[in-house]
């Protein structure tokens, strides 16, 4: 073999060499068990899910998606998430760099009498002493200690890419939650305002009554003070409403003011089909539990560089360029400075400190597998507190709209008793007082519907993942990163 093919067979194997060998672990997904089916799901398990839809198609109400639009585009929060998306990306591409050879350059022009660069030195020469140097350093990663911090550092910034996503999904949720909390307190007060109004018509009979002569003093009285606690309701509501305005300003990255809503509480329409899907499929989609798996992988990358840390460090160095005691010299003949060489640094004795480096590294890696697992596990429980809360409430809704109706047909019947005079006023203070509080549940319990479903959507992780716009609205989902 000649000299020549025995260097390329050579250089070939370093690269090789240079190619696969990083010390410490692979990174491998570990396992998570998970059920068949979530808790509160019917059987069999569907493998379509609620969160495959975009949310645009989930909520309905245009108010609403207007909002959502707007929070995405300007919410506070979700723009310091990009930044920090920003950041890592920066930090990523800087560790990246360590792969490459460095290069700098340093020139240097000096004058005087009996020196040399700055030095005194008899034996020199009056004059300008000019040079210019380019110098390169790399280090051979022979054990892979830069590639795993590449790893680690990647798998820094796609962590932080899922804490954006999870932003998202979580910034619509917010959204949703509060517009609906808003309608639910629109439907509080409409209640209070015709409650009062019963009462208003009730006093105003009894003081009619009570000018002829038919009713006492204690009715009327009785009255009023049903009218005036009624009445103190309401600018109470008014304060709740003016403050969930406030908060969704906030959330939309506003100054605090009033938000338009054209639609009512009892006109949100619920799916009437809400699939949890495939209990698995949440390690692929929540944005949580994917950031988890990301900030374990880069542990595991870590372990990989405490490793090689007991391993030597071997440097190439080179420098070029070219020395004259002329300045007009600098720009004739060949470059007549330069050197290569290379270094091998090695611990020898630390007292500990790289065993204690590497243990630590293996014990971060173990905490973050643990909650790896625990953010799946949470995500679990989530989706079957909402697969529950929403059958549930269900059949609270159904019993309150009995008890309401009966109600009202109780005040409906006591009046007339009482207008007959077969009844006394207290039997239609006790109806009035009893349709006021099962109405507002009754609101509050359509609310917690409308808020189980928003729950159910985001902790299946739906809402980020469709990245364009919903029709008609010029606008994406999501901010650009």
């Amino acid at each position: 073999m000649t000299p020549r093919k025995t260097m390329t067979v050579a250089t070939a194997a370093l690269v090789l060499l240079l190619a696969g060998c990083a010390v410490g672990p692979d990174y491998r997904k570990p396992e998570v068990p998970m059920p068949e089916n979530f808790r509160g799901a019917p059987a069999p398990p569907a493998a379509k899910s609620l969160a495959d839809l975009p949310w645009w198609d989930l909520y309905k109400d245009e108010t609403l998606t207007g909002l959502i639009r707007a929070a995405l585009t300007e919410n506070f929060d979700l723009r310091v998430a990009v930044t920090r998306v920003e950041q890592a990306r920066a930090i990523a591409a800087e560790t990246r760099a360590q792969s490459f050879p460095s290069l700098t350059y340093q020139g240097n022009l000096i004058t005087g009498r009996n020196e040399f660069y700055g030095t005194p030195d008899p034996s020199g020469t009056s004059g300008a002493t000019p040079y210019i140097t380019a110098s390169a350093f790399w280090e051979l990663d022979l054990w892979g200690r830069v590639r795993r911090l590449n790893e680690s550092e990647r798998a820094q910034f796609l962590a932080t890419e899922e804490a954006q996503r999870g932003v998202v999904l979580t910034l619509v949720a917010d959204v949703a939650a509060a517009y609906f909390e808003l309608l639910e307190l629109d439907e509080e007060l409409a209640i209070a305002r015709r409650n009062a109004d019963s009462f208003a018509t009730s006093l105003k009979l009894f003081r009619d009554r009570l000018g002829g002569g038919v009713a006492s003093k204690l009715e009327t009285d009785s009255a009023e003070a049903a009218l005036d606690s009624a009445s103190a309701i309401i600018p109470d509501l008014e304060r709740r409403i003016t403050l969930q305005e406030n908060q969704i300003s906030i959330l939309l990255g506003r100054n605090p003011g009033p938000v338009v809503r054209r639609a009512a509480l009892l006109e949100q329409a619920l799916p009437p089909d809400v699939p949890a899907g495939l209990p698995s499929a949440l390690l692929e989609r929540r944005p949580d539990v994917r950031q988890a798996e990301q900030l374990l992988h880069s542990a595991n990358a870590q372990i990989g560089v405490a490793k090689s840390d007991f391993f030597p460090q071997i440097d190439l160095t080179g420098m070029l360029g070219r020395v004259s005691p002329d300045l007009s010299g600098m720009t004739a003949g060949t470059w007549n400075a330069w050197a290569l060489g290379g270094s091998l640094v090695g611990p020898i004795f630390q007292g500990g400190r790289l065993r204690a480096e590497y243990r630590q590294a293996q014990a971060a890696w173990e905490q973050a597998k643990l909650q790896y697992q625990q953010t799946a596990l949470n995500a679990l429980q989530e989706v079957s507190d909402a697969l529950i809360s929403r059958q549930k409430l269900e059949e609270v809704r159904v019993q309150q709209a009995q008890a309401v109706a009966a109600f009202r047909e109780a005040v409906t019947v006591a009046m007339q008793r009482f207008v007959a005079g077969r009844a006394s006023y207290y039997e239609v203070l006790q109806a009035q007082q009893q349709i006021f509080p099962a109405e507002t549940a009754l609101a509050r319990t359509e609310l917690g519907q409308l808020v189980t479903v928003v729950q159910l959507y985001k902790a299946l992780g739906g809402g980020w993942q469709t990245e364009v716009a919903p029709p008609g609205s010029g606008s994406p989902d999501a901010p650009p990163h």
